[in-house]
Order: structure tokens, then C-alpha cells, then sequence
């Protein structure tokens, strides 16, 4: 069968191999066979995510670009099969470059103008394994500790459109780091202060933007994950320390014991932003701050204080952990979309929801009513 037919009419699967460092740079690659499944002994547990996109039948072309799992360095979590099925559609992983080069894989669908009169679906299937991430910081820096190289640490230094480095962003963090030695006491001095002076705003459509110099300088640190995680990372990123956001979705309910910090089944507004450093002698370091703030918003009916034992276990948690039942998508920012033509932007600041347009006017991510999409996901026993 020739190529174009297959991936336009039929059901398309990448093996998670493929997944790897030589087409995902910054990704780490982990071999498959049967003695290295991921498996509960090990703390592995097993997940299916499926995304579903309808569009109605119109005028004009349509596309549709729809983030995929990978396997990150960090060895919390490993893809395992990425699996699609577009009618009618020319269908393909992509990779697109967002600030500093940083690569960002999705799935690219496009339907052609002559298939305009017919519905339009797409359905993608991540399978995936995920453990939960602890990294010790009570402990010395290692010399057997996971390193990266230094062209990607330097990508991860880089200001980006919503992300600046200098200005006030600078001062701030170098306000908040006086007197701190070392960059893990750096970043835990940068996520407490975000911790006591931000707050999650309920109001806030989707996860927030991550306009860090509009929070700043209006004084209004209130947001959702997106705003208040990335003022983590512009923070730390303005004294020199590597840091970055993972964009992605809950795929299961807390086993930790926080109503507030899961969703399983239908996931489709459960997207969720994190951040991680980077330090020397640890690898790269899982942090949470807006988590905390969730906690404190939405774990009860009217909020808890700052110093409940409940924000207190959350706040103690994630600086140096995350529970991994949540799936990682990219870390990209200021992503160029594969052929978009649609208006007012082809270019979005991150990628964590599907995205897409149909005669060339762009569809509104954040409403999968209108959009017409909807993520489930489900845990798959061992």
C-alpha cells in the first residue's frame, strides 16, 4: 500500500522506539524488550489516554494538531505506543520548534479542501507508563546523579515572548535569592516566595496564559497552573538556573490523599502545567507551586489556610516530587503550528490542548464544546 493511502484511510501506530533522542532531542530514549516493560513491581503503572476530535462538515480545509506522550529524561515515565486513525485526512507525526529551538512532537491532521463537505474526526491513542518522581534534596549532591549536557541546559536559560529573564523579572529574583547558596536553595527560595504571595484564580479560562511580566508588573499574581508555574521558571532562569515547564494532563485520581490533585476518565479539562530545575548533583528537579495553590483553593469547600496540615504536606511534597498520575506532553513555549494559516495566530505559547482551525479561522482551544473534542483516559491493569 502506498504511503499516502496508509496514512490517510488507515489506523497509523509508531512504535515507542521511535520516540526517541534521534527524533525528539532533550528526550530520552529507553529501549523496549521484554525484561524492561514497565511493570507495578517496579512502581510502573500503565495508562491509555484517547483524544477524540469532531469537526463539523464546512467550507475550506481543516487541520488539527494534537500533542502526543513522549518519554522524558527523568526516567518517571516511558511512551509506549502512539496510535491514530483519521479518515480522509493526511495524518503525521510532526515535530515543530518553539523558543530556542526546543522540540515540540504532535500530530499533525489535515484534511484537503475537496473533503470540506464531509465531518472531519481524528482519534489519537497515547499509551504510556508513568512512576512516581522523588528526588532526594535531604541528601548531598551525587556524582551519580543524572547530568545534561550543556547545549540543553543553555536552551532552558533562554527568555521567552511570555517568559523575559531581565527587567523586573530579574530584580524580583534576585531580591527573593539575596543571601542563598546554591541554586537547589535558589529554587527553594523562588517556590516558597510563589507559594506565600501568589493565588489561584478560579475565574482564570484554562490553565492561564504565563504572561510573567504582565503578573509582575501589574502586581496581580493570581492565575492558574500556566501562570503560576511559569513565574517559577522565569524566575529561576533570571539567576542562572535552569528550568523549564512540562505541559500536560491528569490521567488518574490522587493516591496521595488530595481530592484537588487528580481526574480520571473524562480528562478534557484537566490539563495541568508543572516545572522542574536543574541542579548539579541531582538531575533535573520536579517542583509544583501552583499545585499548592490548588490545594489551598479548591481541596475543600472554601479553601484552607496556608497553614493547614493538608498545604503543608502539598507544600513539603512538591518541591522535589510529583505524583505521576498525570501524563507529560513537551516543554516547548512559542510553538509554531506545522501549516496552520489560520487567524488571528498560527503561533501559540504552548502546547497542551488540542488545537485546530477550520477554513483557515482558528478554533478556540480552551471551549472543547464548540471545538468538539474530548480526552479520556484509563488505566490499564498489569
Amino acid at each position: 500500500m502506498q504511503r499516502r493511502r496508509f496514512l490517510s484511510l488507515g489506523a497509523y501506530a509508531l512504535p515507542a522506539s521511535l520516540l526517541s533522542t534521534s527524533l525528539l532531542p532533550g528526550y530520552a530514549h529507553a529501549a523496549r524488550s521484554s525484561s524492561q516493560t514497565p511493570g507495578a513491581a517496579d512502581g510502573w503503572r500503565t495508562f491509555e489516554l484517547t483524544t477524540q476530535v469532531d469537526l463539523p462538515a464546512g467550507n475550506g480545509p481543516a487541520n488539527v494538531w494534537l500533542p502526543v506522550a513522549t518519554s522524558p529524561s527523568g526516567a518517571y515515565q516511558q511512551a509506549l505506543g502512539t496510535h491514530w486513525h483519521a479518515p480522509g485526512a493526511r495524518a503525521e507525526l510532526r515535530m515543530a520548534r518553539g523558543a530556542s529551538g526546543i522540540g515540540v512532537p504532535m500530530l499533525a491532521v489535515a484534511w484537503p479542501e475537496s473533503a470540506a463537505q464531509d465531518a472531519r474526526t481524528v482519534t489519537l491513542t497515547n499509551t504510556f507508563a508513568t512512576r512516581d518522581r522523588v528526588v532526594d534534596l535531604s541528601q548531598p549532591p551525587s556524582a551519580n546523579a543524572p547530568s545534561e549536557s550543556a547545549a540543553v541546559l543553555r536552551q532552558y536559560l533562554q527568555p521567552t515572548e511570555l517568559q523575559p529573564t531581565d527587567g523586573l523579572v530579574r530584580e524580583t529574583a534576585e531580591k527573593i535569592t539575596r543571601g542563598e547558596k546554591g541554586d537547589v536553595e535558589k529554587a527553594r527560595a523562588i517556590y516558597q516566595w510563589i507559594v506565600e504571595n501568589c493565588r489561584r484564580e478560579g475565574s482564570v479560562r484554562g490553565c492561564g496564559t504565563g504572561d510573567v511580566r504582565y503578573m509582575l508588573t501589574t502586581g496581580d499574581l493570581a492565575g492558574k497552573c500556566a501562570d503560576i508555574n511559569a513565574l517559577f521558571t522565569a524566575l529561576a532562569r533570571s539567576v542562572g538556573i535552569p528550568a523549564r515547564d512540562a505541559y500536560g494532563v491528569r490521567v488518574a485520581t490522587s493516591r496521595r490523599g488530595f481530592n484537588s490533585l487528580g481526574k480520571a476518565g473524562d480528562v478534557t479539562r484537566a490539563q495541568h502545567c508543572r516545572a522542574e530545575f536543574y541542579a548539579a548533583g541531582y538531575g533535573w528537579v520536579p517542583v509544583d507551586p501552583a499545585d499548592v495553590r490548588k490545594v489551598v483553593l479548591e481541596e475543600v469547600p472554601g479553601g484552607l489556610p496556608l497553614d493547614d496540615l493538608r498545604v503543608r504536606a502539598a507544600r513539603a511534597m512538591l518541591f522535589g516530587q510529583w505524583e505521576m498520575n498525570w501524563v507529560a506532553f513537551n516543554h516547548g513555549a512559542d510553538i509554531a503550528l506545522p501549516g496552520a494559516q489560520g487567524k488571528p495566530a498560527s503561533t501559540v505559547p504552548f502546547l497542551m490542548y488540542p488545537n485546530g482551525e477550520v477554513a483557515r479561522a482558528q478554533l478556540d482551544s480552551l471551549n472543547p464544546d464548540t471545538f468538539r473534542y474530548r480526552m479520556s483516559a484509563r488505566e490499564i491493569a498489569a
